[in-house]
């Protein structure tokens, strides 16, 4: 059973910092891309940010020169440091990666089951 698990999540003042974690486990053969989505009450989920499984990074305009995204091949982990968080920073926000697994033919989009982070002003 291939999963996402967050962590990190929670409640932070403006201008506050919070770091999300996502581990990858089951049985996986490689990962390629993994990211930070997230959804806001009312709103359409939204890329926050990407890495690819060669390190190349991708941010919203929203979220550059505050989030920090980063990944731990050995551990099947990605990360985001989020810093100078606003309130509208406000949302769940879900891990996606996209994993190659037994009995498949190719790529297979996964997301976690969501964290919610609250920027309070």
């Amino acid at each position: 059973q291939v999963q996402l698990v967050e962590s990190g999540g929670g409640l932070v003042q403006a201008g506050g910092s919070l770091r999300l974690s996502c581990a990858a486990s089951g049985s996986i053969l490689s990962i390629n891309a993994m990211g930070w989505y997230r959804q806001a009450p009312g709103k359409r989920r939204e890329l926050v940010a990407l890495i690819t499984s060669g390190g190349s990074t991708n941010y919203a305009d929203s979220v550059k020169g505050r989030f920090s995204i980063s990944r731990d091949n050995a551990k099947n982990t990605v990360y985001v440091q989020m810093n100078s968080l606003k309130p509208e920073d406000t949302a769940v926000y879900y891990c996606h990666a996209s994993l190659w697994v037994p009995r498949t033919t190719g790529w297979t989009d996964y997301w976690g089951q969501g964290t919610q982070v609250t920027v309070s002003s």
